[in-house]
């Protein structure tokens, strides 16, 4: 039994004649290339769902770099104990080096030199002092509204908005509040610290060894309630100073 002709076959009869509708139903239909989906993936290539899912993850693991990792928070911080100083490390000795690295800070932010009188007026180093940073620095409370506090004297280990930590010779951490407290430090010239014996291997620079050309300065802990870091882009302007 003959097959029935292809009902495109008769379609295009209709509208050519044989020999037209015979080319464009072998062309167009018979041989037409027909592209299937193949029905099992690539053994080389990855399952399409794990694919998105590792794309996912890598779109995740790039949003996390990106993101600024949140601080901590006052509660936290107390709690972990991030800005504590260990006993074992409340002792003199530890930071005496940390103020020799000051010293030779200072002397750069003021320009003293070696081999030249460093003549400093309160004009100029004014605004280079406020802005300075004291860590290292050898503090001494002259005046305060607690009396218990004058005559405290060490090495700054710690300089908070409110408040100087201190290292006594003692190995005795002291907070002291800025507020209502004049602070006095000296500076030596540059060529009286080379001239000392065993300057570099003692470290430490006592008061009788700084010579009468020390430099020394007194401030007014009220004016200084910044942290370092804001000190060091904040103009100072001159006001009148509270009584203490």
């Amino acid at each position: 039994m003959a097959a029935p002709p292809h009902i495109a076959l008769e379609l295009l009869n209709k509208a050519h004649p044989p020999e037209i509708a015979s080319a464009i139903f072998t062309e167009k239909v018979l041989h037409k290339p027909l592209h299937l989906r193949p029905s099992s993936p690539n053994p080389n290539s990855q399952d399409a769902r794990a694919h998105r899912r590792l794309q996912r993850l890598r779109k995740e693991q790039k949003a996390r770099r990106r993101q600024r990792p949140k601080p901590l928070s006052a509660k936290e911080k107390r709690i972990t104990g991030i800005y504590e100083i260990p006993k074992e490390s409340q002792k003199y000795e530890i930071y005496v080096p940390l103020y020799r690295m000051w010293l030779e800070y200072i002397w750069q932010i003021l320009g003293m030199v070696k081999g030249k009188n460093n003549w400093i007026t309160p004009q100029g180093a004014g605004a280079m002092i406020a802005s300075a940073d004291f860590h290292g620095a050898k503090l001494m409370v002259v005046r305060s509204k607690c009396v218990s506090l004058v005559g405290l004297k060490g090495i700054v280990v710690r300089d908070t908005k409110f408040t100087f930590q201190i290292i006594a010779e003692g190995n005795k951490l002291k907070t002291i509040p800025k507020n209502h407290t004049i602070f006095r430090f000296h500076i030596p010239q540059p060529d009286v610290v080379a001239n000392i014996p065993d300057a570099e291997a003692k470290g430490d620079i006592s008061d009788g060894e700084m010579g009468a050309n020390a430099l020394t300065f007194d401030i007014h802990g009220s004016s200084f309630e910044h942290r370092a870091i804001d000190r060091a882009t904040k103009k100072f302007k001159q006001r009148p100073m509270p009584e203490l």
